[in-house]
């Protein structure tokens, strides 16, 4: 995987870039003054990151992933995974028939559903899930391969299904070896 250089990510426009952030070469980024991404992180080939995004620290975006922040932003915090194929939207058309559909109709044809998307801390989402306007995935929320979240989930679940139904509560270890992740790096302070 070939990652643009520091120069070539400050030259590519964005919002905000944190240290030590990769971006892979073969990513494609849209609206990129709206785009900002924290310490540590790392967005790998074939993603598609526009809108408003906000990438928190230590954040990996793995291959094929979309996040359409849209005007209302996608924010994701620190610490966060999200897995092969998984998608993102701060906004959707109405299907209904009501209105029309689609990029290339002006705005007073549409429904659109738009509503901001959070991921907290901690949050792992799993191979080709699938997030809705205006969810907030709780602290420490693990999300199933395939899942579809149209409601928000409450912190330190594991969720599950079409829609995403929690089965089980997740371990909070994670939270421990991040404070010893970070104290190891003398980080402590910075979270």
């Amino acid at each position: 995987m070939a990652y643009y250089t520091r120069t070539e990510l400050l030259q590519l426009g964005l919002k905000y870039v944190g240290k030590k952030v990769r971006i892979s070469k073969r990513a494609a980024i849209y609206d990129a003054g709206r785009i900002s991404i924290g310490d540590f992180s790392r967005i790998d080939d074939f993603c598609l990151i526009s809108g408003t995004v906000s990438i928190g620290k230590y954040c990996h975006v793995t291959p094929q992933c979309l996040i359409a922040g849209g005007k209302p932003g996608v924010f994701i915090e620190d610490f966060c995974t999200l897995a092969y194929g998984v998608r993102l939207f701060a906004q959707t058309d109405d299907y209904s028939g009501r209105s029309m559909t689609n990029s290339l109709i002006p705005q007073k044809f549409k429904n659109e559903k738009l509503a901001a998307v959070t991921v907290k801390t901690l949050s792992i989402l799993g191979t080709g899930s699938c997030v809705m306007p205006g969810v907030t995935i709780g602290e420490g929320c693990a999300v199933g391969a395939m899942s579809l979240v149209t409601k928000s989930i409450e912190p330190w679940g594991l969720y599950c299904g079409i829609p995403a139904k929690r089965v089980a509560d997740r371990k909070k270890n994670v939270h421990d070896l991040k404070i010893y992740f970070l104290s190891e790096l003398g980080h402590e302070d910075s979270f």
